[in-house]
Order: structure tokens, then C-alpha cells, then sequence
């Protein structure tokens, strides 16, 4: 019985943390939208799944767990408003509200739901907040990012993201923000932020920060379908663009690691390996955004993706219609990342040395000292240039600022490699 018992309540957990998984932010959505407050429905959030594991371990999983969880929730803030009305008279009119309330939320469905996820971004994303505090609250609330992912991904300090993220929901509240989709007059002001949140949630799961693991494929299927929505909402060319990116990047995931985990250069990948798919889906969509004669950066950066999905092998890539692409990109937004990735470009065009020339440039002026795959970069082109001692100087240079392990594991295979 006590072995049974215990490959029960393991069994529990499990489903408990594959639930919280796939599930907890969608369901925070919506306790937002029932309970209108941030702090209120985070712990709401996390009484629900402590009760799930209690309860589902005596009455078994609820056919619809979402559901059960918004609920239970809903009602655990109930009883929190109702423990701190001596404190705060307005709690117990929230509190009687609520209870007055449909009483289950068995008929939620999935369109309500994500209805839920969106209205959650626009209020993230409002005009009233700054563009970086706009990014690290949805970041945060969204997609449940923690505060030092968060940091890394603006290079900021975990207690600086933190404060910003705090002070961001105090002004929600304060200034009463509603938790609601803008009318679409005041769409297209607000788009700029919305895409570029979620394009950071991609990212963070193409190529994660730091970490064990090269990817975080929870992440990167969480901004994709939340690009899926946002096209539903508003088809704009450059919502398009972003999904269309996302969708050709993401289509090489298969191919970007070994079976242990090791990173695999774009132009070593077994091409086999890559979604035709979403290949196919992306070139469509970026072909329908370019066609617009309205697009921006995300579709241009995806143009340069469908370059490289068009090609059957590395040495078939069209080169100069990337730099192309890059020229018109750097005019768009000129910034030292673009100008490293056409640098890199120009370097496959026209050799090694024409590369190298441009990242030194850059280098040379202060940009990107600290971001290690200007280092890695410089490093190779070093490396194919028969420069082993500049090679070795700039692969121990991004070594030292590199946080992903499988990206560690290959700059200390190069520097093997050079002896």
C-alpha cells in the first residue's frame, strides 16, 4: 500500500508540474482579468497549484485542469480579500463581487483564454510605461520569465529588473491602466512594443541567455502562438514579418544540436532535419509582408532567414543578396549587432579578411566589447586567416563572456583545435 501510495503521489506531482508547465500562464491571464491585480492573482496562482496537488491526489485529475486551477484560485483570493478586510474596507466589496460571480469556469474556452493572454500584453505593453519596463513585465507576467533571465537579457542588474518591474505595477494600479485590448485606432502605437516583447521571448528560448541547454523550446512555441494571435487580431505586414521570422528560425531547431547537446554552426546543420513546414508557412508570410511595400525590421530579418531555408546545402547560399538585405536593414535600424551580421556576411561574399576588417571597425569604436559572439566571430575569421594567436586571444575573449554551456563546450573545442 505505502508503495502504491508513493508512485501515486509522484505520479501527482508530475502532472502537477507538467500542468504548471504548459498551463500557469494562461491561467494567470485569466485571474488577472477575474481579479485585477497582479500581485493578488501570482499568489492566487500559486495557492491553486499547492491545492491541486492536495486535491488531486484524493479525487484524481479534473478533466479540464485550467479550469479547476482558475477556479480554485479565484476563490483562494476570496478568502485572502476576506482575511485582510479588517485592513482594507475595498477588499470586501472586491471580495463580494467576486463570489457573486459565475460560480465555475468549467465553460472558459480556449478563445477566451488567449483573449486573456492578449488583453494581458496591451496592458504590459501600455503607452504609460517605458518601453524597458514594458519589455520586463511581460517578459516577467507573460511568460514567466525569472527576474535574472529577464536581467540578462537586458544586460541589467537582476535588483535594477526587479525595481522596474515592481514600480510597473504599481503604476498599473495606480493609474487604474485597464486590463483590456486598445481600440484599434491606438493599435498601431502600441504594436512596436508588443512585437518586440515578443520577439524577446523567442529568442530567450532559440538561444537561451545561460544555461545547461541551447534552446528552451517552451518559450519559443509561446511566442510563436501568441504571434499566431496577434496576426488574428491585427494583420499588420510586420506582424507577418515577426511570425514569419520566428517560424523559418525555429524551423532549425532539430538541426542546431547534437544527440549530446552539443551546438551545430548553421553551416555544418543536416538540412534533412529542417521543418519544411514551417518553412514553407514563414516563406509564404514573408512573402505576402515584402509584397506589402509596409514592412520593417522583423520582416527584412526574415527575408534573410527564407535566404538561407531556400538553399539546399551552405555553399548555394546567396550570399549577396544577404548583404543586400543587410544594407537596407542597416539603413532601417542601423545598430553594431546589424553591422556585425553583415560584417559576417560580406566575410562568406567576399572572403575572410573583408569580414574581419568590419568587426575590427566595430570593435575599434567600443561597441560590442562584451558581447561574445562579436569575439566568437572575430575568432573565426581569425581562424580561417591562419591567425592562430588572434584566433586564440578572441575565442578566450567570448569564452570569458559566454553563459550558455553548449555554446562554452564549442568556443573550448576551437581552442583546442588551435593547439
Amino acid at each position: 500500500m505505502r508503495a502504491m501510495n508513493e508512485t501515486t503521489a509522484e505520479h501527482i506531482h508530475q502532472v502537477v508540474d507538467n500542468v504548471y508547465r504548459s498551463e500557469s500562464r494562461r491561467v494567470f491571464a485569466t485571474l488577472i482579468r477575474l481579479l485585477g491585480d497582479f500581485d493578488l492573482a501570482e499568489e492566487a496562482l500559486h495557492e491553486a497549484f499547492a491545492a491541486a496537488v492536495e486535491q488531486w491526489m484524493r479525487d484524481g485529475v479534473p478533466t479540464t485542469p485550467r479550469a479547476w486551477l482558475v477556479s480554485a484560485g479565484r476563490f483562494k483570493a476570496i478568502d485572502a480579500m476576506r482575511r485582510r478586510v479588517r485592513g482594507d474596507a475595498s477588499l470586501a466589496a472586491r471580495a463580494t463581487r467576486l463570489e457573486q460571480a459565475t460560480t465555475t469556469l468549467e465553460g472558459t474556452d480556449d478563445v477566451e483564454v488567449e483573449d486573456d493572454q492578449l488583453r494581458l500584453i496591451f496592458t504590459c505593453c501600455h503607452p504609460a510605461l517605458s518601453p524597458s519596463t514594458q519589455v520586463a513585465l511581460t517578459l516577467r507576467e507573460i511568460c514567466g520569465l525569472r527576474t535574472e533571465e529577464i536581467a540578462r537579457a537586458f544586460l541589467s542588474a537582476p535588483s535594477t529588473v526587479a525595481q522596474r518591474i515592481v514600480r510597473a505595477k504599481r503604476k498599473i494600479r495606480d493609474a487604474r491602466i485597464p486590463y483590456q485590448e486598445p481600440a484599434i485606432a491606438d493599435l498601431p502605437e502600441r504594436l512596436d512594443a508588443v512585437l518586440s516583447v515578443i520577439y524577446l521571448v523567442f529568442n530567450e528560448g532559440y538561444s537561451a541567455s545561460s544555461g545547461e541547454s541551447l534552446t528552451r523550446p517552451d518559450l519559443s512555441e509561446e511566442a510563436i502562438r501568441l504571434g499566431r494571435l496577434l496576426i488574428e487580431l491585427l494583420p499588420d505586414p510586420e506582424v507577418m514579418g515577426l511570425l514569419a521570422l520566428m517560424l523559418l528560425q525555429e524551423s532549425r531547431r532539430l538541426a542546431r544540436t547534437s544527440p549530446t547537446g552539443d551546438l551545430i554552426l548553421l553551416e555544418d546543420q543536416d538540412r534533412t532535419l529542417w521543418n519544411r513546414e514551417q518553412i514553407s508557412e514563414g516563406t509564404m508570410l514573408v512573402e505576402r509582408a515584402l509584397a506589402s511595400r509596409r514592412f520593417g525590421v522583423y520582416t527584412l530579418q526574415a527575408a534573410i532567414a527564407a535566404v538561407h531555408a531556400e538553399a539546399p546545402h551552405a555553399a548555394a547560399t546567396d550570399w549577396a543578396q544577404i548583404v543586400a538585405l543587410y544594407d537596407v536593414l542597416a539603413r532601417l535600424e542601423p545598430s553594431p549587432v546589424v553591422e556585425l551580421n553583415r560584417a559576417v556576411a560580406v566575410a562568406m561574399r567576399d572572403g575572410p579578411l573583408a569580414g574581419l576588417q568590419r568587426i575590427d571597425a566595430i570593435l575599434a569604436r567600443g561597441d560590442l566589447l562584451n558581447y561574445h559572439l562579436a569575439h566568437a566571430a572575430r575568432a573565426d575569421l581569425c581562424r580561417r586567416l591562419g591567425r592562430t594567436a588572434d584566433a586564440k586571444a578572441s575565442y578566450q575573449r567570448a569564452l570569458a563572456l559566454a553563459q550558455q554551456e553548449p555554446e562554452r563546450r564549442f568556443l573550448e573545442r576551437r581552442l583546442s583545435a588551435l593547439g
